[in-house]
């Protein structure tokens, strides 16, 4: 399939694309990712490896294009999970319920 990223033509098939990512080791996802076998890469570093040019020459729309048009999923990096909140502070005295009156020491 013809794509035109960054100005310039490339005929990319999904194949190729799948054998030029093997033994590439996926970076951190932190915006648009695409599925490639049971690996997820940056739309990016993929944009990088399959032209060979640098990321600064064209951009994740036109990557998220042209891979989606080939048959790969792009989505969003996944969520992190929040922390888990802290536990609350016991009180000082298990006796002493906070709705009633501590003495004032």
């Amino acid at each position: 399939m013809r794509c035109v990223i960054a100005r310039y033509p490339f005929d990319l098939t999904k194949s190729e694309v799948e054998q030029s990512m093997t033994g590439i080791k996926p970076e951190t996802v932190t915006g648009v990712a695409v599925t490639i076998g049971r690996r997820v890469y940056p739309v990016m570093q993929v944009g990088e490896v399959i032209t060979r040019q640098n990321r600064r020459d064209f951009t994740v729309l036109e990557m998220h294009r042209a891979l989606t048009r080939l048959g790969f999923t792009c989505h969003d990096a996944r969520a992190i999970a929040p922390a888990p909140a802290p536990a609350p502070a016991p009180t000082s005295h298990p006796a002493i319920r906070a709705d009633e009156d501590a003495p004032g020491w």
